[in-house]
């Protein structure tokens, strides 16, 4: 495979099916684990509509529980693929591969996965693509482990070469490494021509350190789908105000402005005292439609109508989210698409 045909597919391309982890009483969801897997249930119901899904599994009891409340909700497990893979937690956007394509031929990015800077235990949810590599998930692929800490909810491509960040998170993740030096790195890993950064914008609650999938998101025809914030008296109005206007001074690769797409700013939604992360730029698109967070809030319906305009010709199917953000994640954070033709 040849450095100058590699690239990172946009999320919009065609796919060959879903990752995503179910929850058990071993990972932080124990607490509340019947109303998450009432989440992943939905979520896995509106991929299995439009693609495969391949669900990770700790052991034979987990995959019975995943098996049984699927069947319940009438889901068609004939589009599961179930995989017995030991991990800490279910965040597989982060955890999950960064896969390149070079026509038929791929390269699965390996990037080391710290716990988003050690703030968790993480040693097996890094080991999980070596595993999916051991069990021959993939077809005609290279497996390139590179040590070097990245996230996939850290990066959006726009499948032509342009990759958007937020320099607060890979700051964060190398201190002692200039924004030229972690350009360089992007630019080499992710076959990237140019990377965009935001210096402005960061959702209260938010483990990740401002990852670029909770804020700015590339669509379609040069746009970018951002998450406002029309609340004067909120904490986040000035910070994402800033945001905005960074976004408005981005270019295309043609020297054009980006169409820009503002969601909807949800109410705060407070647990236990605590602010939770909630985002509508944390949708998943899939073959055939977007699927969309819903939190409760009056915002929901207007948020979708927002995405489905960004994303047209797609199905725009709502996922209830609310129980996702107590661990300060969404439908984005637990999902990793895999593009056509990757799989053996």
């Amino acid at each position: 495979m040849t450095e100058s045909a590699k690239r990172l597919p946009a999320e919009w391309e065609p796919q060959a099916a879903i990752l995503v982890a179910w929850p058990h009483t071993g990972t932080d969801w124990a607490e509340r684990l019947e109303s998450v897997e009432s989440t992943y249930s939905a979520l896995i119901a509106g991929i299995t509509r439009f693609e495969p899904a391949l669900v990770l599994v700790a052991d034979a009891e987990v995959r019975n529980r995943a098996n049984q409340l699927l069947r319940q909700q009438g889901i068609d497990t004939d589009r599961v693929r179930y995989l017995q893979v030991p991990y800490d937690d279910t965040w597989l956007r982060d955890s999950g591969p960064i896969t390149l394509a070079d026509g038929h031929r791929f390269t699965l990015n390996d990037f080391r996965f710290t716990g988003w800077g050690g703030k968790f235990e993480a040693s097996l949810d890094d080991r999980i693509v070596g595993e999916l590599v051991d069990r021959r998930l993939f077809a005609e692929s290279t497996h390139r482990h590179i040590d070097w800490a990245l996230e996939g909810g850290a990066i959006e491509s726009d499948g032509r070469g342009s990759i958007l960040t937020t320099w607060k998170c890979l700051h964060l993740r190398h201190p002692d490494q200039s924004r030229e030096q972690i350009d360089a790195v992007l630019r080499d890993t992710l076959a990237g021509r140019r990377v965009l950064w935001l210096d402005h914008g960061y959702l209260e609650g938010d483990d990740t350190d401002a990852h670029i999938d909770t804020l700015a998101r590339f669509a379609p025809d040069d746009a970018i789908v951002f998450q406002a914030c029309d609340d004067p008296a909120d904490k986040h109005h000035e910070e994402l105000g800033r945001m905005r206007a960074e976004l408005e001074a981005l270019r295309t690769p043609e020297g054009k402005p980006y169409r820009l797409h503002a969601l909807p700013w949800p109410k705060p939604i407070i647990d236990e005292g605590r602010r939770l992360a909630a985002s509508y730029a944390n949708y998943l698109i899939v073959n055939g439609a977007v699927l969309v967070p819903a939190y409760g809030d009056e915002a929901d319906h207007e948020a979708a109508r927002i995405i489905g305009l960004a994303h047209p010709g797609r199905e725009v199917v709502q996922i209830p989210c609310r129980p996702l953000i107590w661990q300060n994640g969404s439908l984005h954070c637990v999902t990793m698409q895999l593009p056509e033709g990757v799989l053996a």
